[in-house]
């Protein structure tokens, strides 16, 4: 999909602020409020627009522990990648979960209260399912940048 100048504009506003009123972000980007609407409609349907969410301060609400883990995989089992990708669907611990290149399978993002909680979640589910051959944990031990905004900078020609 091609984006001009105002989508990019919009893309801004709303990753910022999602609750933003329809008005309010017509008048920064200088449309009518019909107009803008059906801009951000067309960005909602092409998919450029995925979801709208609150962002919660993981702190505040008593997650201390933010840990990035490396899961290596035993490729002899039968159907390892099927079984994990559905096991860790299961744990809410894991906030992200991707597939690397490198050493590991694996790069999972696991949120826990403290390290207790993190550490049974490691020994009683990660370690338990099938086919895990190597955990690798990186504690975080201070956040520099955490983000799920995408610079529009990024998008424009």
């Amino acid at each position: 999909m091609q984006l001009d100048a105002t989508d990019l504009k919009i893309l801004d506003y709303l990753q910022t602020d999602g609750r933003i009123s329809n008005q309010e972000l017509a008048d920064k980007v200088f449309l009518s409020p019909s107009s803008c609407l059906r801009r951000v409609r067309m960005l909602e349907e092409a998919g450029v627009i995925h979801h709208y969410c609150a962002v919660i301060d993981t702190e505040k609400v008593g997650l201390e522990v933010d840990a990035f883990v490396q899961v290596t995989m035993r490729r002899d089992v039968e159907q390892w990648h099927e079984s994990f990708s559905q096991a860790l669907q299961q744990w809410p611990e894991v906030t992200g979960s991707y597939i690397i290149t490198g050493d590991a399978n694996y790069l999972l993002r696991v949120r826990a209260r403290n390290l207790k909680h993190y550490s049974s979640f490691v020994l009683e589910r990660l370690y338990k399912t099938t086919g895990v051959l190597d955990i690798r944990s990186n504690i975080v031990l201070q956040t520099l940048k955490d983000t799920q905004q995408i610079d529009t900078a990024l998008l424009a020609e």
